[in-house]
């Protein structure tokens, strides 16, 4: 595991005659549970956050050291574009430390210099002497975290209806399917950086339409019926796409947030494209719509108290959300406050939630193959939350290694201990295995059962099939490229057995560019596994189809359409929950 250090901190610190005592206390991380960050984690939370464009008050604070609002504008735009996604919103701590002004303004602005442009030991990246920013910049964010957080505006129902837009009302839809594509194979593969997904045929590997969408679509769901598609942007924009249409594509929109990551559908028998739900980052809210019209029924926030010492938390964001196959009820996992809320919407006037104390951090996670079981990551914590749905209760906290991050999971028959489910990590090359039987395999389950070595931290998401052998693991935020630019495979039936290696990225073709392998995804039958080969905007990228039996490279998906692809999601898996 590889942690990002500063070059020349001590030699910083001496330069500007700081206390090495007081540093080094600043180094440390100072909320409980949380892990030291990793480059991995910090590739992964350092993405911009879509509020950089949002209109904010600038709240004059007399004690902070004096900024023009064009300095003051610039500051907040450039920690939106690279530090909300650890610091947060209102700068109060996640992945990142707290960066709120009872800290920082007895730090003062020299020391603030220090840890901006050097970094720190427990993961703060060098942010100067990595020329991400300059000397002015850094001067100008030691002095803009000294300022009372400026709060984005809220987001509710009459923001909600202005955005919302139905293109084809639900009686002028079709009838039946009006196109021959197998609906069940198809995928809808994230275009992130031109808000764009692709529909595309698996069993042609052509591509059936471009479908414009919110701004780095962070997961596509499907109806309860596999009817319909539905995408949530980081912008949070929501997107309803009708596969029934002659040439798919959208039939409604809104815009839920201003910044969002999960959406899901009700699932439950009887209940099939009767909602929708989106749950947003800011404001810390979740929405359930109409299932085919996106029409806002109900907004509830997030806002409260943490698990533990019951803190309370006033942007606790909605991380993931799932729906029961066996009742009408969504599983709504809120991130900082790490409480999994169990929500029925079986009359949403009068709404019914369990809440559950998990662990701080929530992020993703999936079913257990019964699908009574709900298993999610507490990624700072370290930890994975097992939910019984059908009792309404934690089952067990299983302490897993450094930042798990498993997506969905994945699912398999371990040879010796029975049901699993597993998990990578962004933190480490450690993949846990988690016994998930409690009836026939009583002493292997809710416990780490194995912990195997993949090739390196950096993990995104870990993939099987109930028709497969083999485990897949990606690597897509290592720093190593060569690591980045592969996939490691394990037979499911000897996984002590090392790995084998196979060089994606490679097979796909392409010219310079990061080319990080993203994210396996199984088409219907469970013989195909693809991979996304994201690259930057300005470079080329692609698919790549491999032959889940041979391990063989199948075909290469490769047109100018294709760019900056990252997750990427099979209907009839995604319908059924299947990983």
């Amino acid at each position: 595991m590889k942690f990002i250090r500063p070059n020349n901190l001590a030699r910083a610190v001496g330069a500007l005659a700081l206390p090495l005592a007081v540093a080094a206390a600043w180094a440390q991380p100072t909320q409980p549970g949380r892990a030291p960050v990793t480059e991995s984690e910090i590739r992964y939370q350092a993405g911009g956050s879509p509020l950089e464009g949002i209109d904010m008050h600038q709240d004059i604070n007399p004690k902070a050291p004096p900024m023009t609002k064009a300095e003051f504008d610039k500051a907040r735009q450039i920690y939106f574009e690279r530090c909300a996604g650890c610091h947060g919103v209102l700068r109060k701590g996640a992945t990142g430390k707290p960066l709120t002004p009872d800290i920082t303004l007895g730090k003062g602005t020299e020391i603030m210099k220090v840890f901006i442009k050097y970094g720190s030991p427990a993961g703060m990246p060098n942010w100067g002497t990595s020329g991400e920013l300059n000397d002015a910049e850094v001067d100008l964010m030691a002095r803009y975290v000294q300022q009372t957080p400026p709060t984005p505006p809220e987001w509710g129902l009459p923001q909600m209806k202005g955005s919302w837009k139905v293109y084809i009302a639900p009686e002028k839809r079709p009838k039946k399917k009006e196109n021959n594509y197998n609906i069940e194979n198809i995928f809808a593969t994230t275009l992130r950086d031109t808000g764009q997904v692709a529909l595309i045929d698996g069993d042609t590997k052509k591509i059936i339409n471009i479908v414009k969408t919110g701004y780095a679509v962070h997961i596509s769901r499907t109806s309860g019926s596999g009817r319909y598609v539905y995408t949530i942007g980081r912008d949070g924009r929501l997107n309803l796409i009708d596969l029934w249409m002659a040439k798919p594509d959208n039939v409604a929109e809104i815009k839920i947030g201003l910044e969002a990551r999960s959406v899901e559908t009700s699932r439950a028998k009887g209940w099939e494209d009767r909602y929708a739900i989106a749950g947003a980052y800011w404001p810390p809210q979740y929405v359930i719509m109409k299932g085919d019209t996106l029409e806002p029924l109900k907004i509830v926030a997030t806002r409260g108290m943490t698990v533990g010492d019951q803190e309370y938390h006033p942007e606790p964001r909605v991380a993931s959300i799932v729906g029961s196959h066996t009742k009408p009820e969504f599983v709504v996992n809120v991130k900082e406050t790490g409480k999994v809320l169990m929500v029925d919407y079986r009359d949403i006037n009068n709404l019914r939630t369990t809440e559950i104390e998990a662990a701080k951090f929530l992020h993703d996670g999936g079913w257990d193959v019964t699908k009574r079981y709900f298993l999610v990551a507490a990624n700072q914590s370290n930890k994975i939350a097992v939910v019984d749905s059908k009792e309404g209760k934690l089952v067990k906290l299983i302490d897993v290694d450094k930042i798990p991050h498993p997506g969905r999971g994945a699912n398999f028959l371990d040879p010796k201990f029975g049901p699993v489910w597993a998990t990578g990590h962004l933190g480490s090359e450690k993949i846990a295995v988690i016994g998930t039987d409690p009836l026939r395999h009583k002493a292997n389950a809710w416990k780490v059962v194995r912990m195997i070595d993949g090739q390196g931290g950096g993990n995104l998401f870990i993939k099987t099939h109930p028709k497969s052998k083999n485990l897949w693991v990606d690597t897509p935020l290592n720093p190593d490229s060569k690591i980045a630019q592969s996939i490691a495979v394990f037979d499911i039936r000897n996984l002590d057995k090392k790995p084998a290696v196979l060089p994606i990225a490679e097979w796909a073709g392409l010219g310079e560019g990061a080319k990080r392998v993203v994210q396996p995804e199984y088409n219907k039958a469970g013989d195909e596994v693809w991979f996304a080969v994201w690259s930057a905007k300005n470079q080329e990228s692609a698919l790549v189809v491999v032959d889940d039996k041979t391990r063989k490279l199948k075909a290469v998906i490769k047109t100018p359409e294709i760019i900056t692809p990252t997750g990427h999601f099979n209907v009839y898996n995604t319908t059924h929950d299947i990983y």
